[in-house]
């Protein structure tokens, strides 16, 4: 353990502390940063919620130097939603963005990630990574095979993204057989650029660094963009099967199930 990692802990949000945190560094994130609301955000208190929170398990990351009593002790979140449970709640979050028929008919176990934010004063160091190993421990703790969920673009001028958002859709885009497509509210094409006129440095500029995350785990992309005006986004639907995914990768999930 480093000395910076021996102040981090990670784990279920457990009590209201650890939860209002989160939905503090939402706020901070969300919608001080990149000027998103919602219909249940308490701006008054700087809570950023919505109606998933009761279902939902958050995974928090926790800088034991920061303080608790101001609840500024989680700097790192991640929403997590298994899909019996979201069976239960009679949806997932995505379900208002893409049509998730082929997941559900796939038969699969099934994980959906949302919400996921670091203060920007962690972003680049080795939360992340804490955060990436007790998700690890989490999808191998109830044999998840697919993690899927919206990841985000700031803005919602597509056309500002035609690189990145043509790059995956002509080199990552899912199977049919299990591709979401984004709902026609909100949809947008996403091959706004041929092949041939691709730009790969000016793409993954462009890219956030937590979908690079994910397609250095072997991630694919859905058919379409949806626009959140709400949030100020462009989104993109990501998943990964955990029983596809590269050779590195794998290993670092089998080492995590022996130990």
């Amino acid at each position: 353990m480093t000395p910076e990692t021996s102040y981090f802990t990670t784990g279920l949000a457990t009590d209201e502390a650890d939860l209002l945190a989160a939905q503090r560094l939402r706020y901070r994130v969300f919608v001080e940063e990149l000027g998103g609301d919602g219909p249940l955000v308490d701006h008054v208190n700087r809570f950023e919620r919505d109606e998933f929170d009761p279902v939902v398990d958050h995974l928090v990351l926790v800088d034991h130097r920061r303080s608790r009593e101001a609840l500024d002790h989680v700097v790192g979140v991640y929403r997590l939603l298994p899909g019996d449970r979201a069976e239960a709640f009679g949806r997932f979050y995505c379900d208002s963005e893409y049509d998730l028929a082929p997941l559900r008919a796939s038969g699969r176990s099934l994980l959906e990630l949302g919400r996921s934010c670091v203060d920007p004063a962690y972003r680049g160091g080795s939360g992340m990574f804490l955060m990436w190993n007790a998700l690890a421990d989490y999808v191998l703790a109830r044999g998840i095979e697919i993690l899927f969920g919206v990841a985000s673009f700031h803005g919602t001028d597509v056309e500002a993204l035609a690189q990145p958002l043509s790059w995956l859709h002509h080199h990552h885009l899912a199977p049919e057989a299990i591709r979401p497509r984004a709902r026609p509210d909100g949809y947008r094409r996403m091959d706004l650029i041929t092949p041939q006129e691709l730009d790969r440095r000016a793409a993954m500029a462009g890219m956030p660094a937590l979908i690079k995350a994910y397609l250095r785990l072997g991630g694919m992309v859905g058919e379409g963009a949806w626009l959140d005006r709400a949030f100020n986004t462009t989104d993109v639907f990501l998943m990964v099967d955990t029983q596809a995914m590269s050779a590195k990768h794998r290993k670092f999930y089998e080492a995590r199930q022996g130990q």
